[in-house]
């Protein structure tokens, strides 16, 4: 019996390291839920897009009016902090500046580029039609820090979803282009918009700008929001661990030891 049990208790460690060793090599994996490709991030926590330029993706497949006109829909305006773009009638008013009407100006029909309030708009556009499941897609966030302010590079700032992608899992290099890998569809080599908006009391035309990420040189700069730049989009977390072909079947393996211990389990209570 004793044997019986020191046997079991072997199978059930080396499942446990098995399963937990290929939990802990993995950083970036796909999967697919409801015909929506994605792709998890267990550095950041965090799921994107497959598709690095998905509002260009759509505009390109169903046409520039209809996802446009849908996305000014689901979020006509846009609310940030008071900035230089709003009401110029009212310059002095804070709530004036704070809400941005949304139009098709913001967007481009050429490349899916769009202003920092389209992204932000395309963002909430794809929480109203719960994307891939989730209902809680941003733009990422930038650690605004000394090194990430200006032009300079912020090289590998903890909790800085953009950063995180590109120097951890992509192992790209500083002045290097985003990597052209199969884990992702569509990324655009140039300026990412983030949802952090600059504030400096210091920089008179902070009022103007938010913060983005160059996947040319690995750096976080600030931009003006009217700008034409790119969007992709995270949601927290996993919406769905659904597996890909080798990830099941090693999952499959670990189940499999499992049960057999389970069966012995079974065996030696009969006897």
């Amino acid at each position: 019996m004793l044997l019986k049990l020191k046997t079991r208790s072997r199978i059930y460690v080396a499942a446990s390291l098995f399963l937990a060793s290929f939990s802990a090599k993995a950083e970036l994996s796909s999967y697919n839920l409801n015909g929506v490709d994605l792709v998890y991030s267990s550095v950041s926590n965090v799921t994107w897009t497959k598709d690095g330029n998905l509002l260009g993706s759509m505009i390109a497949n169903r046409g520039f009016q209809t996802v446009v006109g849908e996305i000014i829909a689901a979020s006509p305006t846009i609310k940030n902090i008071p900035n230089g773009y709003g009401s110029y009638s009212n310059f002095d008013d804070d709530i004036a500046r704070s809400v941005y009407i949304v139009t098709e100006q913001d967007f481009s029909e050429v490349d899916g580029s769009s202003s920092w309030w389209g992204a932000m708009a395309f963002a909430n556009y794809l929480n109203s039609i719960r994307y891939g499941g989730s209902h809680h897609w941003q733009l990422p966030t930038l650690a605004t820090n000394s090194s990430a302010s200006g032009l300079g590079s912020n090289d590998q700032v903890s909790g800085d979803e953009f950063v995180e992608l590109f120097y951890h899992e992509l192992n790209a290099e500083l002045y290097s282009n985003i990597p052209n890998t199969l884990m992702f569809d569509n990324e655009v080599t140039g300026v990412y918009w983030s949802g952090t908006e600059e504030i400096d009391p210091e920089e008179p035309f902070s009022i103007y700008k938010a913060h983005a990420f160059l996947t040319s040189y690995g750096f976080q700069i600030s931009t003006f929001k009217n700008y034409a730049n790119h969007a992709w989009v995270v949601t927290p977390g996993q919406i769905s661990a659904v597996p890909e072909p080798k990830s099941l079947a090693m999952l499959l393996a670990g189940l499999v030891l499992l049960g057999i211990s389970m069966g012995w389990n079974k065996q030696s209570q009969r006897a």
